[in-house]
């Protein structure tokens, strides 16, 4: 740990003056306009081409505005995005270990020192940008050098090959940061996150960046780490953009507020909410979060095993070691001002009725851990309430409001193959099924949604596209709600599958996959020539094999649909694979 007072800068809130880490680069940067301009500048700016932001640059541009991210205070131009991608450093040489860039797609008579209105998806007004730099960048070199991988396995990586060819930088004026309806009180600034620590009085601050449920090793941890510097704590959880499949912000902040009202001094601790968009960058995003942290008032963080980390790869290995994160951000925390906390993992001494260092553990003692993966199957997927020795009661309430039984949880069938391949079919015996066994089910059928949704698309990709896109966020909103969407289409392209249903692919349909396969193989059906198609013996599988549809070529068959490769299956089989999706939706309540 490393002495900060010499970088320190006072924050005075009535009576009280305490010396808190000054911000990186020495202030913080604030690109919101003076109140006095901001009728004129709107008016103006509502006279500019629009440039309608993604969810990513918008949390990039509520932090570059608030100085989150000082010293930056743009988007990268080309000089610091190449330093920061070899070197981890802006082009003056100051720490920035993660590229904050504008990507973009062909704009209309773009040009140097063009202004663009920049838009959140609703069409509000959130800033002008002045353009000054024009730059391509390179995704593969992009990849490699942060993030160590071009697997598209990686979260980003796979994001990153739908953003625009082109980056923007210029200077930016924010009219308005984006607008958040949902826990305003917590959403401080770094400024006014400040003055909330200098106002408790302790000028060590020991900030812990989460995007995970808090349970009582999490808080033994926090109140050790805080303890040991004499510090307050920073709870300080990530509310933009995290790993797919991560539990919501609505459902985490809930429980941070229930543990710091109920279990944390009030006068040692401050939750404050992160709309930060996370690369899942593994050590560079440790130091990144240090970084960050470090405006907000915070000169030590807890960077914890695999900190900030996507999981693993297409060969099932860890994208980054498990003590990678600590590594870097220890490397760089004299310079960057901020002291790196670890700690081993947390365990349980029931005979002791405590948590400790799984280092300080004698051999042979009793101890006991519930992992993530049996938080969900074993408890919350199962309606059985987590112990008390493992999380807080209201905690454990919390994620059980959130995440109900697996057979009271929405679901997403999605059948694909040729035209006639029994997707409809299927999908018509497994909805009366689970009709039978008491769930809501919608039928969302290609063709009956081109009638009704899609009137006038053909059949070119683009149009397939679209309306699998379509399928997909109408089944979306079904499952959302707690209901189960049965799809059937062609959709033979996995990029417009993934895009129409994002996020984690379950074991269930991994599941119902191989038995279907099993089920159809027992019919011994070929198939005939459909659409261009060679003859072959089609079935209802998930193997990689190529999907032909309408003469244009589809891509392999991955988990989470079911394919119906075949033309003639009889009825009766059929009917058997839909009785099991039936009985595993409805009545097991199992994934």
């Amino acid at each position: 740990m490393n002495s900060t007072a010499a970088n320190a800068t006072n924050e005075t809130t009535g009576t009280n003056e305490i010396t808190l880490i000054e911000p990186y680069g020495g202030q913080l940067i604030d690109l919101r306009v003076a109140p006095e301009a901001h009728d004129e500048l709107r008016a103006y700016a509502n006279t500019l081409p629009s440039l309608q932001l993604s969810d990513r640059a918008l949390c990039d541009l509520e932090l570059l505005a608030t100085g989150a991210f000082s010293p930056l205070d743009r988007f990268m131009g080309r000089a610091d995005y190449a330093r920061v991608l070899e070197e981890m450093r802006l082009a003056d040489g100051r720490l920035f270990p993660i590229p904050v860039t504008l990507p973009v797609e062909h704009i209309d008579d773009l040009h140097y020192d063009r202004d663009l209105a920049l838009r959140d998806a609703k069409n509000n007004l959130l800033a002008i940008l002045t353009v000054e730099e024009i730059y391509t960048w390179d995704r593969a070199l992009t990849a490699q050098l942060v993030f160590g991988t071009q697997d598209p396995a990686h979260p980003l990586v796979a994001e990153m090959s739908r953003w625009g060819k082109t980056n923007l930088s210029g200077k930016l004026q924010v009219l308005d940061l984006p607008r958040h309806h949902d826990f305003g009180d917590l959403r401080l600034t770094p400024a006014e996150t400040r003055t909330r620590l200098a106002a408790i009085g302790r000028t060590n601050v020991v900030a812990f960046q989460t995007r995970n449920p808090l349970h009582r090793a999490h808080e033994e941890l926090t109140k050790r780490a805080a303890d040991s510097v004499d510090g307050t704590l920073l709870l300080h959880p990530v509310v933009g953009m995290t790993k797919p499949g991560d539990v919501d912000h609505f459902t985490r902040v809930r429980s941070y507020k229930a543990l710091l009202n109920n279990y944390y001094a009030h006068d040692r601790s401050l939750l404050a909410l992160l709309p930060l968009a996370m690369r899942l960058a593994g050590p560079r995003e440790a130091l990144w979060h240090a970084l960050i942290r470090r405006n907000f008032g915070a000169n030590y963080l807890i960077v914890g095993r695999d900190h900030a980390g996507p999981g693993n790869d297409s060969l099932g290995r860890p994208f980054y070691g498990a003590y990678d994160a600590q590594e870097l951000a220890k490397q760089h925390s004299a310079e960057l001002g901020v002291g790196v906390l670890t700690f081993s993992e947390m365990v349980y001494l029931p005979h002791e009725n405590r948590y400790e260092e799984a280092t300080l553990i004698p051999n042979g003692a009793q101890t006991a851990s519930i992992s993530g993966t049996q938080v969900r199957s074993d408890y919350l997927n199962r309606g059985r309430q987590l112990p008390d020795w493992f999380t807080r009661p209201e905690v454990a309430d919390i994620l059980s409001e959130s995440y109900p039984p697996r057979h009271r949880q929405g679901v997403c069938l999605w059948f694909t193959g040729l035209s006639g391949a029994g997707k409809s079919t299927t999908a018509e015996v497994l909805t009366v099924l689970l009709l039978e066994n008491g769930r809501q089910v919608t039928v969302l059928d290609g063709d009956v949604v081109r009638t009704h949704l899609s009137k006038g698309l053909g059949f070119s990709k683009e149009d397939r596209d679209i309306n699998i896109r379509r399928i997909g966020f109408v089944a979306a909103e079904l499952v959302r709600h707690g209901g189960i969407a049965v799809c059937a289409a062609v959709s033979p392209y996995i990029a417009t599958r993934g895009r129409a249903l994002p996020g984690r692919q379950g074991s269930l349909c991994r599941d119902l996959r191989r038995h279907a396969a099993r089920c159809l193989r027992r019919s011994r059906c070929q198939g005939h020539v459909c659409q261009g198609a060679p003859r072959r013996d089609h079935r209802l599988h998930g193997h990689r094999r190529s999907l032909r549809s309408a003469g244009q070529p589809g891509d392999h068959a991955r988990h989470g649909c079911l394919h119906a490769r075949r033309e003639r299956a009889a009825d009766s089989h059929l009917s058997g694979c839909a009785r099991v999706c039936a009985r595993r939706c409805a009545v097991e309540g199992r994934a």
